[in-house]
């Protein structure tokens, strides 16, 4: 409570400070769109002290009409300045935001709200004695105002794998995206053009996994801002273009015990200890059952099935990157940096969701002590569905309706989201499912209308 007092007492004397006019109140609903409410700086104080209510039926998952009343309460250790949400001139008008948790009336954390399923996980491990760290690779493709004129979207850029040449549309993209990242207190450790034209990469630093999904959900806001401001858009679908490599979010995860690294052992072949080994088959065998969640769109299994390093089955390998799960070799003897590398996510994805899947399955390997079999050396992607099963693979969902009937027989699933998300996230998942089998692509007319 002492510490939590100083963080308020730090917002208030800040927003007077540097007359802070508006302090938007972010919350993710169970897909992982973001929400606000912006508040003024006089309303911050009762904000801390009792929440902001709001009807909870009108956010996708949240409640039932019957049981609406929600509250949204700020966290002061997420406070940061927006760097963009300011008038020029001598209007300057400053902006702040706070990541909420969300509560009911009684003050009970709410059930439906994704940060506090992710807490809920956390809270496991830290049972066990771990801390858990998350390293996301965000791709995204930059595009020009306006589509095509077929109708389809239109890359800002010609650019490839690490070109150096500048992005066509939006020249100064990257360094305007780091530049306002930095600014928040969010790292970025690395950046580049990624294969498709257009598409772009961005690295975060590692840290704690609930600290990461606030990261991921500013991420994703800062970059629209600052592509609008550079008279472009920028998407996360996970494959816009069927031509192109799809949009991953690849995941870097490691296990901390105090200050030692869990996952590190010198003596190991991959410099692995037991523990990473039972966390990385635990990842492995309930792969197919979390994929509605790593992976939720339907356009999300056109990455998946497309090969271009995407991975079709639930493998690992060391440097390999057509497995599911990569072990970087980099700097084998560094013990910090020993973690595992979860290529599955895409951009898409609900990150406060996907790490809390991602953590239920590895702590169950390790609970249950899961064997981990041999590393994939073969270019998985390049085999076929027959050569998979027969060097005992087993297959990713390849669409959207195989990934929730999986889910849907998943007890570990179920346990990790709690009852309310597993239920509407499933209930969500097929009404898109069926909507999107109801529609008669331009594919079908092209190949079966002359039939």
């Amino acid at each position: 409570m002492v510490a939590m007092s100083r963080q308020q007492e730090y917002v208030l004397r800040t927003l007077e400070e540097r007359d802070i006019r508006f302090v938007r109140l972010w919350f993710t609903d169970i897909q992982g769109y973001l929400k606000s409410v912006a508040v003024a700086p006089a309303e911050l104080e009762g904000a801390f002290a009792e929440g902001i209510g709001f009807d909870g039926s009108s956010i996708e998952g949240f409640s039932r009409v019957v049981e609406s009343d929600t509250i949204a309460k700020p966290d002061p250790s997420t406070f940061q300045i927006l760097p963009l949400d300011t008038a020029g001139g001598d209007n300057q008008v400053l902006t702040a935001r706070m990541f909420c948790d969300i509560a009911m009336p009684d003050g009970e954390p709410s059930w439906a709200d994704p940060r506090q399923v992710l807490r809920r996980q956390l809270s496991n491990a830290a049972d066990e004695g771990f801390s858990c760290y998350v390293h996301p690779e965000i791709e995204f493709f930059l595009l020009k105002n306006g589509n095509g004129p077929d109708g389809r979207p239109v890359p800002a850029d010609t650019g490839g794998y690490f070109d150096q040449a500048v992005t066509d549309a939006a020249p100064l993209f990257r360094q305007d995206a780091i530049s306002a990242l930095e600014s928040m207190g969010i790292s970025v450790e690395f950046s580049h053009h990624e294969a498709g034209p257009g598409q772009q990469e961005i690295d975060l630093r590692f840290a704690d996994a609930l600290s990461m999904a606030d990261n991921v959900m500013s991420f994703r806001y800062m970059v629209k801002q600052v592509a609008t401001r550079n008279d472009v858009r920028a998407t996360f679908m996970p494959k816009p273009f069927h031509e192109y490599p799809g949009s991953a979010m690849h995941t870097h995860m490691s296990l901390f015990e105090g200050e030692n690294n869990a996952f590190h052992d010198p003596d190991d072949q991959f410099y692995l200890s037991g523990t990473a080994k039972s966390f990385i088959a635990g990842i492995l065998e309930h792969a197919p059952e979390i994929s509605a969640v790593t992976n939720q769109w339907v356009n999300s299994y056109k990455r998946l099935t497309s090969g271009a390093e995407a991975p079709t089955a639930a493998t690992w390998g060391a440097s390999n990157r057509s497995a599911m799960i990569r072990v970087p070799m980099y700097t084998v003897h560094k013990p910090s940096s020993r973690r595992v590398e979860i290529r599955t996510p895409d951009s898409g994805a609900n990150p406060y969701l996907t790490y809390a899947v991602l953590i239920a399955a590895g702590l169950k390997g390790i609970r249950e002590g899961y064997e981990l079999h041999p590393p994939v050396e073969e270019d998985v992607a390049g085999m076929t569905r027959r050569e998979r099963m027969a060097m005992g693979y087993k297959d990713l969902p390849t669409d959207l309706d195989l990934a929730l009937r999986e889910m849907e027989k998943s007890e570990l699933v179920a346990d990790a989201l709690g009852e309310h998300v597993f239920e509407y996230f499933l209930r969500n998942k097929w009404e898109e499912w069926k909507s999107y089998q109801s529609q008669v692509t331009p594919w079908e007319l092209a190949h079966n209308l002359e039939f």
